[in-house]
């Protein structure tokens, strides 16, 4: 289905969607920066926020995107992900960023926020 071919409010939901993807992959690689960098700061909460409603919604959507019926009823058949990528791919991309997101997580847990140095110095 192509853009002139969707309703106004499909147009809408399309264009919000994609938003909400934006905010999702930043939040995802802002986490692994912060893993990276063991830095902890008010960004890093958010992030682990928007990937935390992202994960209770696909839970609700047993996998899938819950919104899809919604999207579908609105006159937009095509998931989000087959907007950019293959059929087969699209599907396999959620499972793929939920390991992503979890090993993220992890990680921020597991490498602890970086003392600054006078307190290191302190310390000794």
């Amino acid at each position: 289905m192509t853009w002139s071919e969707l309703k106004p409010a499909a147009k809408a939901f399309r264009i919000a969607h994609a938003a909400f993807a934006v905010v999702s992959m930043s939040s995802l690689a802002y986490v692994w920066l912060s893993a990276l960098t063991r830095r902890r700061d008010r960004l890093l909460a958010g992030g682990v926020a928007v990937l935390s409603f992202e994960a209770v919604a696909l839970v609700v959507g047993r996998g899938n995107c819950p919104f899809g019926p919604f999207q579908a009823r609105l006159g937009d058949p095509v998931p989000l992900f087959e907007l950019v990528l293959p059929p087969r791919a699209a599907k396999a991309a959620i499972p793929a960023l939920a390991v992503v997101s979890v090993m993220g997580l992890l990680a921020v847990a597991a490498r602890g926020p970086q003392l600054p140095p006078r307190w290191a110095d302190a310390s000794r």
